[in-house]
């Protein structure tokens, strides 16, 4: 409302006007004050923000456990595990494209802020996925938190072949918690015109890859079905 009202002031009188609003809630947590300085011509009209942060006392502390992490289970149905894939599918995107360092600073403030699964890339993609990967693999991904034992999971994407699944799994191996999450097309035109294989043979693909990729010694395997629906 103070940012509409700002706008309203603005375009009305076109002088220099102070809007500030306060939430009408009980504790009233935050003040949001809006300057708007419109002396100058249109074009250059400036909107500065500022918000007050409310004393902590507004705020209880609220403190929450983490269920443990174990492969393939899912012990509190009540908690949502966090699957991050900028990295990934993130850096797919047009002019997207991230050096290694940066993945790794990335990777580290994911950890930061407590994500449980970081797909850090794609190592069959490229030599240099390969080795951002892997590197994330070793330094986040053995970053144990001293206090609550956190540490998240490090995955490699990988299609559903022999040779995507085992450079995937020489990536992610060195974390503590590595996983590989393979995939295959599983929409009727995808199978029919990309594949050239049945719906059977496809499912047959996906099982025996996923089959595959515990046999290298990985106990968290991904699937995904892609293109599916």
């Amino acid at each position: 409302m103070a940012a509409t009202t700002a706008a309203a002031a603005f375009f009305t009188n076109r002088q220099p006007t102070f809007i500030s609003s306060s939430p009408k809630t009980k504790a009233n947590a935050s003040q949001l004050f809006f300057h708007c300085n419109n002396s100058k011509p249109f074009f250059k009209t400036t909107i500065s923000c500022s918000l007050q942060k409310p004393p902590p006392s507004l705020y209880p502390r609220i403190t929450a456990t983490r269920p443990e992490y174990i492969p393939n289970r899912i012990p509190d149905p009540n908690y949502v595990r966090v699957f991050d894939t900028t990295l990934r599918d993130g850096e797919q995107s047009p002019g997207a494209t991230l050096t290694s360092k940066e993945k790794l600073d990335i990777a580290r403030q994911l950890a930061k802020l407590g994500v449980d699964i970081i797909e850090a890339g794609f190592p069959a993609a490229s030599k240099e996925d390969f080795e951002a990967v892997r590197t994330i693999a070793k330094e986040v991904g053995n970053a144990v938190d001293a206090e609550s034992g956190y540490v998240p999971v490090i995955c490699g994407l990988s299609r559903c072949n022999e040779r995507d699944i085992k450079t995937a799994w020489e990536a992610v191996k060195y974390a503590k918690r590595p996983r590989i999450h393979t995939f295959i097309a599983t929409s009727g035109i995808h199978m029919e015109h990309k594949l050239r294989k049945t719906k059977q043979q496809v499912v047959e693909i996906a099982r025996s890859m996923v089959k595959f990729a515990r046999s290298l010694g990985c106990d968290d395997v991904e699937f995904s079905p892609e293109d599916a629906g």
